[in-house]
């Protein structure tokens, strides 16, 4: 069977081939002008869905930074808080050892160390009384503005929860300290709080009574928070660690995504170039194959 083919039939092929390659010269445009492999939904299904997912992949990533940040400045609080705590611990002990020194000292000299002794005390209520972006760092998950109340009770008045950040899918870090173990009573009952244990230290120096009984105290008070110092620093490398492991994931989901999104210009170009020699010759081509016909000059 032989086929017609008709100057209609003609057109109509030509016509298609000039709007494929249109469209196919406007995509590319479209990318070159946008840099972007998907402009929209249609243009690869798979694709777009593989972004998307990419996409919510690097909005928990950044979650996590935020909260990588945010836990690593409380730690970065306590722990300098901390070590402040010890120094002045040390000074407190240094100054009970020569407090306890009865026969060299008089009355007037034991009273300079009971006021260096109630210096050292409010300094320290100072620091477990600190804070990092307006929460205590101290008092758990409670919003009190301080962790201890002013003396002579020392209330704690923090939450019995702990503050935790979540650093990655499957991790959490706890940022803050447990104020009650470090400063304030422990588990001890009627224990006094480290406040406390100074103000009894000066109670003894101004009373006659010798403090060489309260260095022990002092010396369990510093082990408790060298002990405490020794955990933020755990949990501080820990948070470093995920910081790290963080940014590496940053950069791999970013260079997943612009495998997916982004356009290599320097081929688009290419390719752009080639496509408007190809739509070029299709216009040329097409004005060459639909000659006027006979049938146009007797209308």
């Amino acid at each position: 069977m032989i086929t017609r083919v008709t100057t209609q039939t003609m057109m109509n092929s030509s016509l298609r081939n000039l709007q494929t390659s249109s469209s196919e010269l406007a995509r590319l445009q479209d990318q070159a002008g946008s840099r972007k492999a998907i402009t929209r939904p249609s243009d690869d299904p798979s694709a777009t869905a593989n972004a998307l997912a990419v996409r919510a992949a690097i909005n928990s990533n950044k979650q996590y930074e935020r909260n990588i940040n945010d836990g690593n400045g409380w730690l970065t609080t306590a722990d300098s808080t901390l070590a402040s705590v010890t120094e002045l611990m040390k000074k407190a002990k240094d100054l009970t050892l020569q407090g306890a020194n009865d026969g060299a000292l008089s009355p007037l000299a034991k009273e300079a160390i009971a006021v260096q002794l109630e210096s050292i005390r409010d300094e320290l209520l100072a620091k477990a009384n600190s804070t990092y972006l307006g929460r205590s760092v101290f008092a758990g998950t409670s919003d009190a503005a301080q962790a201890f109340g002013p003396g002579p009770g020392y209330a704690y008045t923090g939450g019995q929860g702990t503050v935790e950040r979540r650093i990655s899918d499957g991790s959490t870090v706890r940022v803050d300290v447990d104020g009650a173990q470090v400063f304030g009573p422990g588990a001890g009952a009627g224990a006094a709080s480290m406040f406390g244990e100074i103000d009894a230290i000066v109670s003894d120096l101004r009373s006659g009574v010798n403090v060489g009984a309260r260095i022990a105290t002092l010396d369990t008070r510093l082990d408790t928070v060298l002990t405490a110092t020794s955990t933020v620093g755990s949990r501080q490398a820990t948070i470093l660690d995920a910081k790290s492991s963080n940014l590496d994931g940053k950069v791999d989901l970013e260079a997943t995504r612009a495998g997916l999104e982004d356009v290599d210009i320097n081929k688009i170009i290419l390719e752009l170039k080639m496509q408007e020699v190809s739509y070029q010759s299709a216009l040329a081509v097409t004005a060459r194959t639909l000659q006027p016909t006979l049938m146009d000059f007797l209308r």
